[in-house]
């Protein structure tokens, strides 16, 4: 498997880089996670029309750019160096991915379109991996139509998206149901979370009209497929956010003085940059690898997607705490950026699963692989 970038991928990763430099710079991401939305319309509009970032994971013949889990994860990873407030991985990784796993044509001809040029934004309700059970929603017939009825506890953007793709169990078994975002019965409550950047919310379905997505008794083997490609793209972004920390860290060393040198003089802050450097490039390393691997290998994707999110989620972490550690007490302030890469590092550790669940996946996956 070849993990080199093409030259398209790298005009990719830099045309991203700058838009995200105008359009999310700290006192925008300040403003944005304090608002209900959680991110701007405008800036939403202008990276579709730009860019064509949503849709760049949807089929061309479904309004996409045929593009996949590489340029995905290019995005994902300059999405989290800026630390960027928008419903992405929601609408353009967890809906995409549910909608084309499904293997429902007439489906993915209504829902994608919208998607691909993001004028719609949706996202995916199920319960977190180490549940009990993947849903805790039920669907029946009735007279013709599916009613939804439960709470799903915590969904990614589940406060403002248009389009709510539920995982519901019925008599037929666990399937994928479409759900407008203004359904009769839906009650969305948003949360308040340890990470202001990350949009969650609780969703309360009364009987709450819904049309079915793929085969009814589906639902496990779309979600494993979604659960696989979200920990890639979320893998992609804390290798982002972890290089943008040690940015800060190393920059700090170097103009901070103590004692009439810069503290990257001093053995211990020498130790701790060096101890990032290998956290970052692991972190990227097992990203691109999962990535590529997507792509290229699709039985091989469990696996690779468990690793890389067990290892980029830890290595954001470390990298966080370390870099506070050389800001000093600086980086432990409001008025520092650190805290909130901190705060979302700590989010993703237990997104789509804790390291404890990925890791005994990626042992279940290895036992199950053939000699």
């Amino acid at each position: 498997m070849d993990l080199a970038f093409s030259d398209e991928h790298e005009e990719l990763r830099r045309a991203v880089r700058a838009f995200l430099a105008e359009t999310s710079p700290e006192p925008e991401v300040r403003r944005l996670m304090e608002t209900s939305e959680g991110y701007d319309g405008d800036a939403w509009s202008r990276m579709g029309s730009q860019l064509g970032l949503q849709g760049i994971a949807v089929p061309g013949e479904f309004g996409g750019g045929d593009g996949g889990p590489v340029e995905t994860g290019i995005v994902m990873e300059e999405m989290g160096r800026a630390l960027l407030c928008a419903p992405y991985l929601a609408s353009c990784v967890l809906a995409t991915r549910a909608i084309l796993a499904s293997d429902d044509a007439g489906a993915a001809r209504e829902l994608l379109p919208g998607i691909a040029c993001g004028v719609t934004i949706a996202t995916v309700a199920f319960d977190q991996p180490g549940s009990e059970a993947i849903s805790p929603v039920r669907v029946r017939d009735s007279g013709g139509r599916r009613l939804l009825h439960g709470t799903s506890g915590l969904v990614l953007d589940g406060g403002t998206t248009d389009l709510i793709l539920v995982l519901a169990d019925g008599d037929a078994g666990t399937g994928v149901y479409a759900v407008s975002g203004d359904a009769a019965g839906l009650t969305r409550t948003p949360l308040e979370t340890l990470d202001p950047t990350r949009k969650l919310a609780r969703l309360k379905f009364a009987d709450t009209p819904a049309l079915p997505v793929g085969a009814a008794d589906d639902g496990p083997r779309v979600l494993a497929s979604v659960l696989d490609h979200a920990a890639v793209a979320l893998a992609a972004e804390c290798a982002g956010g972890a290089q943008r920390l040690l940015e800060t860290a190393v920059e700090h060393a170097k103009t901070r003085v103590q004692f009439g040198r810069p503290i990257g003089a001093f053995q211990a802050v020498k130790h701790a940059c060096a101890d990032m450097y290998v956290e970052v490039e692991s972190a990227r390393a097992a990203a691109h690898h999962a990535m590529w691997t997507a792509a290229e290998d699709p039985a091989g994707l469990p696996a690779a997607a468990a690793l890389a999110k067990a290892c980029c989620a830890d290595a954001y972490m470390r990298v966080a705490t370390e870099t506070i550690q050389v800001l000093g007490g600086i980086g432990v302030t409001w008025e520092h950026p650190a805290h909130l890469y901190f705060r979302r590092a700590k989010s993703s550790q237990a997104l789509f699963g804790d390291t404890a669940h990925h890791h005994e996946q990626l042992i279940r996956h290895l036992e199950a692989a053939p000699p």
